[in-house]
């Protein structure tokens, strides 16, 4: 079944009760959950092209946004970047990863071409391979279902980890010049407030002549911007002959150009830095105060009305930060050390249950 658009102008149709679905309420790979915004009366479905689709049936979208596709276990309408398939015969669940596994290397094959959508001839014509014992059929959808919830499971528990990390350094270091609202017992004292520059030594990159960039990972590794930090360490992605200035191992980088203050530990023992990186010789505590500063828009009143967004060297170096003493630090860089670790096994159990999942498909679908 084909969808369409009530007219928009009039307000009268868009206050119903049918839900009306359009491909941004979709996520990819999320196939069981929809985010319904609209919903339109029976009078829109009746004076436009828009349809009424039976529950139970599968919206998938060929235009825009082409390889998203929903269960939808109500009636709905669709626009017109939808075709829907009802009255499903087989094993539904079956039906919907078989669906998920051709559609989205269809979708894969159309990425890099100036084709933008399916047309419904094609996707009619997708050829599937179904086994005939239902039985069997409803242990493949429940392994995937199965897998999926894990995944949903995992992923809403990374949230969290994530909202409760931001909760802790909001509330750990200070914020817009008030103390922190959260201490270890037994640290009392005041904090410290100095220039960055006279805690810590800190380097602004320069960046090589270009003609020296090269491939060859036995060079020296370049870290010219934001675009070599990834997950909080150096992403090797460019190489280089020349070295002009460097920073070493368990150095802290920091993005001086937009977006400017993303950070990263350098794991390797040296790289070169561009000039749109600086780094910074400090602890933990100093890492998660950075982490802090970038997260509640500190540098913001550097970059503001400038057409390129970018922070100088003595920004850098004059930026305000707190201390207190070398106890009460290790303890704060602990804590947020763990909490950044824990993270990062939970984005890996993510990353593996994902590659299970395609694997998976690969095998268990032709």
């Amino acid at each position: 079944m084909n969808g369409g658009t009530p007219d928009t102008q009039n307000k009268n149709y868009w206050i119903g009760d049918i839900p009306w679905i359009q491909s941004s309420d979709l996520k990819n790979d999320d196939i069981w959950n929809v985010n319904i915004n609209k919903y339109i009366t029976n009078k829109a479905v009746n004076d436009s092209a828009a349809k009424l689709i039976p529950a139970n049936s599968i919206a998938i979208v060929t235009r825009v946004g082409v390889g998203k596709l929903a269960y939808m276990s109500q009636e709905y309408s669709t626009s017109q970047d939808f075709l829907s398939l009802v009255d499903i015969k087989e094993d539904l669940i079956f039906i919907m990863y078989m669906l998920y596994f051709k559609i989205s290397k269809l979708s894969s094959s159309l990425q890099g071409t100036s084709i933008k959508g399916i047309t419904k001839k094609e996707l009619l014509n997708l050829s599937i391979s179904i086994v005939n014992n239902t039985a069997e059929q409803n242990r493949i959808g429940r392994v995937f279902k199965i897998l999926d919830n894990s995944i949903n499971l995992h992923e809403d528990h990374l949230q969290f980890l994530h909202v409760f990390k931001s909760f802790l350094l909001q509330k750990m270091f200070f914020d817009n010049d008030i103390p922190p609202l959260l201490r270890f017992n037994k640290f009392t004292e005041k904090w410290n407030q100095c220039r960055l520059n006279d805690h810590a030594i800190v380097t602004m990159g320069q960046s090589p002549n270009s003609k020296n960039y090269t491939n060859n990972q036995t060079d020296k590794i370049l870290v010219q911007g934001n675009a070599d930090l990834y997950k909080n360490k150096v992403l090797k992605r460019v190489f280089t002959t020349e070295i002009t200035k460097t920073a070493i191992k368990n150095d802290i980088l920091i993005s001086v150009r937009a977006p400017v203050g993303d950070i990263a530990r350098n794991q390797y023992e040296s790289v070169v830095i561009g000039r749109g990186i600086a780094s910074i010789k400090g602890n933990d505590f100093l890492y998660y105060q950075l982490e802090k500063m970038k997260n509640s828009g500190f540098w913001n009143k550097y970059i503001a009305g400038s057409t390129f967004e970018s922070i100088t060297g003595k920004d850098l170096k004059n930026a305000k930060i707190y201390t207190t003493n070398s106890d009460e630090e290790r303890k704060i860089g602990n804590i947020f050390s763990s909490l950044t670790n824990i993270i990062q096994l939970q984005e890996h159990k993510i990353d593996s249950l994902k590659k299970l999942k395609q694997f998976l498909l690969q095998n268990m679908f032709i």
